[in-house]
């Protein structure tokens, strides 16, 4: 079995485990290291649009390769909020690099209640409204909003998990996915 290495940009154990468990699921013939770093998003601590949240993940992604230039694979997760076809939502955003391709996705959108979106468009951040909606602590290195409000049939890493999956697929099948200019 070969060593592979993966740069996460996140400390939040949350994000890290999604980030192991899809690259070894898509690539079990290596043994992962991780390697976490606390990288700048460059956007709001709670980034307000789909554009804010998409260029977070590629701006953590930027400066993770500047962290750590020798990695095999990179990943940064950014979570957002905005309204989609007017419903408040919340997404993230999942950017992964091999060195030569980036590619980045979008996960699934949860909606969030109305008194919750308020607060966000006033300029709270979702995990500590979270918390105090719910009587909980640090929820965001926990299940997140998406497992409180899902009841714990889906959490954070999961989201995670489950769109980093789906973009791995060209780096598990390079032949079926020829590289276009602009990725």
């Amino acid at each position: 079995m070969s060593h592979a290495v993966v740069a996460i940009a996140s400390h939040n154990p949350v994000k890290i485990r999604a980030a192991e468990a899809a690259l070894t699921k898509s690539f079990s013939q290596h043994q992962w290291q991780s390697r976490a770093h606390d990288v700048p998003s460059g956007v709001a601590d709670q980034p307000m649009t789909e554009k804010e949240t998409r260029d977070g993940a590629l701006n953590r992604l930027a400066n993770l390769k500047g962290a750590e230039p020798h990695a095999d694979y990179y990943v940064a997760f950014e979570g957002g909020y905005d309204r989609l076809d007017g419903v408040p939502c919340t997404f993230a955003y999942v950017a992964i690099c091999d060195g030569q391709r980036t590619l980045v996705g979008r996960s699934a959108a949860l909606p969030l209640p109305t008194r919750i979106a308020e607060r966000l468009e006033a300029g709270e951040e979702l995990g500590p409204v979270m918390d105090d909606e719910f009587q909980q602590h640090n929820i965001k290195q926990q299940g997140g909003a998406i497992g409180i409000l899902t009841g714990g049939l889906q959490d954070r890493a999961g989201i995670y998990h489950d769109t980093l999956l789906l973009l791995l697929a060209p780096y598990r099948y390079p032949e079926l996915y020829p590289q276009r200019d602009k990725e």
